[in-house]
This record gives C-alpha cells, sequence and structure tokens, in this order.
C-alpha cells in the first residue's frame, strides 16, 4: 500500500498542501490568509492533517541550501515541531532542483498532473514582475515526490 503524503511549501505570503497516494494527486490547495500568523498557519496544518490523514507529512529542510526568508523558515519550522506531534512520519527534505528553472519544472509537473493546468503560469516571470501564485503548490508537489520516489531512506531516517 502506497503512502499517503502531505507536503507543505511555503512561500513569501502564501502557503500551499499537496496530498499523493502514491502517484495519485488527491488533494490540493493555496493559502494565503493562514500565512498571516504562526499560529493560523499551524491550526490550517493541523486541520489539513486530522482532514486528510496521512502517513507522512513533509517540509523544506531547513538548511544552507534553502533560500527562504525568515518568515517562511519559521512558518516551515512550526508546521515540522506540529508534525513531530502528531501520529504522523515527520520529514524533512532539500527542496528539489532537477530543472533549469522554477517554469520548467511546473510544466513536467503539469504533464504528470494535469489536474493542475490551472495554475500553471502563462509565460515565465520578468524580472520586476512578482512569482505567479500558483508557483507554491508546484514546490508542494515536487517535496512530496522528493519522499514517494526519494532513496528510502529518508524514510527509514524519520522513522528513527
Amino acid at each position: 500500500m502506497a503512502a499517503r503524503v502531505l507536503a507543505i511549501a511555503v512561500a513569501s505570503g502564501k502557503a500551499s498542501f499537496v496530498l499523493l497516494d502514491g502517484a495519485q494527486l488527491l488533494d490540493w490547495g493555496i493559502a494565503t490568509k493562514a500565512v498571516k500568523s504562526g499560529s493560523e498557519f499551524v491550526g490550517f496544518v493541523q486541520d489539513l492533517i486530522n482532514d486528510l490523514k496521512p502517513d507522512v507529512v513533509v517540509t523544506e529542510k531547513l538548511n544552507k541550501q534553502c533560500r527562504k526568508g525568515r518568515t517562511a523558515r519559521s512558518l516551515i519550522q512550526s508546521v515540522a515541531e506540529l508534525a513531530s506531534h502528531n501520529p504522523v512520519l515527520d520529514v524533512s527534505v532539500e527542496r528539489p532542483r532537477l530543472f533549469k528553472t522554477k517554469y520548467d519544472e511546473a510544466n513536467y509537473l503539469v504533464g504528470k498532473y494535469p489536474e493542475l493546468m490551472g495554475y500553471a503560469p502563462k509565460r515565465k516571470r520578468r524580472l520586476f514582475d512578482y512569482e505567479p501564485r500558483g508557483m507554491v503548490l508546484f514546490e508542494a508537489v515536487a517535496l512530496a515526490e522528493a519522499v514517494i520516489n526519494g532513496p528510502p531512506e529518508e524514510l527509514a531516517a524519520a522513522m528513527g
């Protein structure tokens, strides 16, 4: 039986989640109101855990390679702590960077999960444009896939 993997990604002013059961995308979403405060975000993620009943909760590993700002790092840390207090495996993985750009990654993932087509950017961002809202969703998918397709050592380490 495949593990139900809930991945949480945080970006500036927004967060996303995806629930994968093996290679099947079951649920996804983007939140902006929930990231206004740490306590709201933790409550939002706890509701996701309660409602979606994942086996694994994935967050980005907060190491030198992590490109997140202070607020995003704080929210990611809060989610990792929350997951550790729930009956789920709490896994932190490095953000996979398998593509030249985030846009290439998004296009690849839309090919695998056509349900996400509406979140794909219409064009690459120009230097002065804001990042498209949906990009954080593809980050969550990439984190989930890193656990599902990644080395079993990641899950073994999470199990202790």
